[in-house]
């Protein structure tokens, strides 16, 4: 039995003057990143010495090979570092005890290979710098493992106040993000960006996009949607930044917001998706919320106003955190699934219903109908536009006033007329879709033709408006709008909008 180092023992891993030297070149390559496992050098080092060899941390507990039965006593000498190493031959058996030192929390382990020959010089070369590897890959693991928990944290924080904005919840989202980026939220608005590209390439986009908007923005991998990037910025120039970004890389889109209060940032997550479907089709691979026609733009600012406070006003007795909470879910709700909606809001998607019910209930709104849903949403988006010292002039106070206006009108026949370009009946299948609540098999019934063909007519109009469809959001709302625009659609049922009488 020996005692204190013996001298054998280096941190490098070539033996000069050795003719054998294929194991230090076998053992360099576990040390290369594509092939650090500790259990795999072990197996390695008892393969190269013809040996059974354990690896154990002080407790006693095996951290890679087989069990051995050792004496403890020396195992205990060797942890707390009265020996280097130890060395014993008996039974049959020859077993050499090298100190192997562990990450913390722990002290130190004990590398024991037992094998039926003797250690000659070329085994004991090996163990020694086998044992010296095992330390390497421990503490780089250790290191690797530390790097990927502080990424983890850093990037379930960004989704925290991402969240914390979703439900307009803008002072303590400051709170959270004060600590590690200073000055980041230090704003009263923002425009927030939707990159995609593949689930599998997601985490190099994410890291792209921080490294494009130079650490000032609030990047957060979508936790909806596996090839989403969404980024919130007070920044101008992020938008070049990121459409620069888009243009290098493959198969990556971008969709952008217009500028919103940060109390908004859910409706401007709404608009970036919408410009996301909007991107797919151009050329560039980019869109603006704002570069598009949209129908809200071409009503009466006073008349769109004064009927979304109409509409909102049972929400009004409510707390200002529960408004606020109500009204973000539900503006989700109806851009998305509620799974979706869920996951982004970081609450159960029973929750996510049950708000959305007690919405429905406090509207006299039925969701299930598309109309319904497209004029809340619209009411919705009005809200988070209005200013909160803005009073809407009197006026006007139903859906059907807002929708009579003659560039409301030109803009939705002229939207619909691009179904007529396609040798099929998409207008009629989409019209009756849209009545039967997105319901294929309804909507088939009612055409007497099979719900696969309604499907592949809502999906076929889908490039013809440059609008996704069959994904309930903005998009489809639109749809849903300019139908109720030139009258293919009968006004919806809401009791706060009474038709008007006949």
């Amino acid at each position: 039995m020996t005692g204190l180092d013996d001298g054998h023992r280096h941190t490098g891993v070539t033996v000069p003057g050795h003719a054998d030297t294929t194991w230090a070149q076998e053992l360099l390559d576990h040390l290369r990143p594509a092939g650090r496992d500790v259990a795999r050098v072990v197996d390695w080092l008892g393969a190269t010495v013809d040996a059974a060899v354990s690896l154990r941390d002080e407790n006693g507990t095996l951290l890679a090979g087989a069990p051995a039965p050792l004496d403890e006593t020396l195992v205990t000498d060797i942890v707390t570092g009265r020996l280097a190493s130890a060395s014993w031959e008996g039974d049959g058996r020859h077993l050499r005890m090298i100190r192997v030192e562990l990450p913390p929390p722990a002290a130190a382990g004990v590398l024991a290979v037992a094998r039926t020959g003797p250690f000659d010089r070329r085994a004991a070369d090996i163990v020694t710098h086998t044992a010296a590897a095992l330390e390497l890959l421990l503490r780089a693991q250790r290191t690797a493992a530390t790097g990927h928990r502080l990424a983890r944290a850093t990037s379930d924080l960004r989704l925290a106040i991402l969240q914390l904005l979703m439900v307009e919840d803008t002072s303590a989202a400051r709170r959270v993000a004060a600590g590690l980026w200073p000055g980041l939220l230090d704003t009263d608005t923002a425009c927030v960006y939707v990159v995609e590209s593949s689930p599998a390439d997601r985490d190099r986009l994410a890291e792209a996009c921080i490294e494009a908007t130079r650490e000032q923005s609030l990047v957060v991998r979508c936790p909806a949607v596996d090839a989403h990037v969404i980024v919130v910025t007070p920044r101008d120039s992020a938008g070049a930044d990121l459409r620069a970004l888009c243009h290098r890389r493959r198969d990556t889109f971008l969709g952008g917001s217009a500028r919103q209060s940060l109390a908004h940032t859910a409706a401007a997550y709404g608009q970036a998706v919408s410009a996301l479907a909007v991107a797919r089709f151009r050329p560039d691979k980019t869109a603006v919320y704002a570069e598009r026609t949209h129908p809200e733009r071409l009503m009466d600012p006073a008349a769109l106003g004064a009927w979304t406070t109409r509409l909102l006003r049972p929400l009004d007795t409510l707390a200002h955190h529960t408004r606020a909470e109500l009204l973000a879910t539900t503006r989700l709700g109806l851009e998305f699934t509620a799974v979706s909606a869920a996951k982004v809001l970081g609450v159960s998607r029973n929750t996510v219903r049950a708000r959305m019910e007690r919405v429905e209930n406090l509207l006299g709104a039925d969701f299930s109908d598309l109309a319904v849903r497209a004029a809340v949403h619209l009411a919705l988006n009005t809200e988070a536009c209005l200013t909160e010292d803005r009073h809407p002039a009197a006026g006007p106070a139903r859906l059907a006033d807002l929708l009579t206006g003659p560039a409301l009108r030109t803009w939705a026949h002229g939207l619909l007329a691009r179904l007529d370009t396609d040798g099929r009946d998409l207008r009629g299948s989409l019209r009756a879709w849209i009545a039967a609540g997105g319901n294929a098999e309804r909507a088939a019934q009612l055409l007497g033709v099979h719900a696969q063909t309604v499907r592949e007519h809502v999906r076929g109009a889908e490039p013809v408006l440059e609008r996704r469809l069959l994904a309930a959001g903005s998009d489809l709302y639109e749809v849903v709008l300019a139908h109720l625009v030139t009258g293919a659609l009968g006004p919806p049922g809401l009791h706060a909008d009474p038709h008007p009488s006949r």
